[in-house]
């Protein structure tokens, strides 16, 4: 693991430090854009990362969807200012409204509530899954010209039964993301 390596997630019973390899620093942002936010510059700041990874739990909201996925695009799902802008994008913001990672196939909206029914906005805007960080990390990274990679583990498929499904497979993708470390970096 390259040494200049930021791991940013969310809960610690979603990632144990101590089964990350050598060189791998770890940072727990806690819940929600603001929390990742303010973590994510304050870690990039102590640490002079040269890559973020993120890890996380999500949910999807397309029902084939399972396991560690890696997220090429990310989203922002809860920012509705209509009619000053479309969902999705803030007002009178130079800022991208959407982020790009080097590699992966899907697609994340990310916003400040644990989904729990379908929204047909998230089926128009090609999303795959859905999380509550993602998107303000890749925005840090972005600012600061830094690399993200993100992986996340689908814990639930944004029903009703979300919560219990969640509190259930938290801690299942550890592994599954330890392994993907072990194989790429």
């Amino acid at each position: 693991m390259p040494k200049n390596t930021l791991i940013i997630t969310a809960l610690p019973n979603e990632l144990d430090q101590a089964r990350l390899p050598t060189g791998a620093q770890l940072v727990y942002s806690g819940v929600g854009k603001i929390n990742a936010t303010m973590v994510t510059l304050k870690a990039i700041e102590q640490y002079k990362p040269e890559r973020i990874i993120n890890f996380g739990t999500v949910g999807s909201v397309k029902p084939h969807l399972s396991g560690l996925l890696e997220i090429n695009r990310v989203i922002q799902r809860d920012m509705i200012a209509e009619p000053l802008s479309p969902r999705g994008r803030v007002p009178f913001c130079e800022r991208p409204y959407e982020y790009f990672a080097e590699s992966g196939q899907h697609t994340c909206a990310t916003g400040d509530s644990f989904v729990t029914a379908k929204d047909p906005w998230l089926d128009e805007q090609g999303v795959d899954v859905v999380d509550m960080e993602l998107y303000a990390i890749a925005a840090v990274a972005f600012a600061h010209g830094l690399p993200w990679t993100s992986l996340k583990y689908v814990t639930d498929h944004t029903n009703e039964d979300s919560a219990s499904d969640w509190n259930t497979k938290v801690n299942h993708g550890e592994e599954l993301f330890l392994e993907h470390l072990r194989s790429n970096y």
